[in-house]
Parts: structure tokens; C-alpha cells; sequence
């Protein structure tokens, strides 16, 4: 499964993280396309919104997206909350 985080154009925050299926993300010579998944998200909720793919396992974008996360274009990585 693809784990996609829409993210608030204004603020960088996580708003929600959601699952879609590997279907939609790979080709049929098995590789993932980012693209795809965005695209399928923009559909369900609007092609105004910003969608990022992120880890379950933290293997890119520096970990794992929650809500309240923050997203860092910089450094293409997700920010936990702090306390």
C-alpha cells in the first residue's frame, strides 16, 4: 500500500494521511510512480489540494506523515510535532 499526506498549501501542515492501493501507483514493469497516486488523490478530493507520498517505514522524506506534521520543501521531509 501508498501512504499519501495532503498537505496545507499555506502552512506546510499535514492534514490527512491516506492509504491507496499499490495498484494505482505502479506500472506494469513495477515501478512506483509518485505522480500517480497524487493524481488519484487530487480526484477523490480536489485538484486544488497538495498530496506527498510518505513511508510507512521512514525509508524517504525523513519519516513517516502524521496529522499536525509539519512538511519541510527544503528538505523534502516530514517534521514530527514537538511537545
Amino acid at each position: 500500500m501508498a501512504h499519501f499526506a495532503q498537505i496545507d498549501p499555506n502552512t506546510n501542515l499535514v492534514l490527512r494521511v491516506i492509504t491507496i492501493s499499490n495498484d494505482v501507483t505502479y506500472d506494469d514493469q513495477n515501478v512506483e510512480h509518485e505522480e500517480r497516486g497524487i493524481e488519484l488523490c487530487q480526484q477523490l478530493y480536489g485538484a486544488d489540494t497538495v498530496w506527498k507520498q510518505t513511508s510507512y517505514h521512514g525509508s524517504f522524506r525523513g519519516c513517516y506523515a502524521g496529522i499536525y506534521f509539519l512538511y519541510d520543501p527544503e528538505r523534502d521531509e516530514f517534521i514530527p510535532p514537538t511537545a
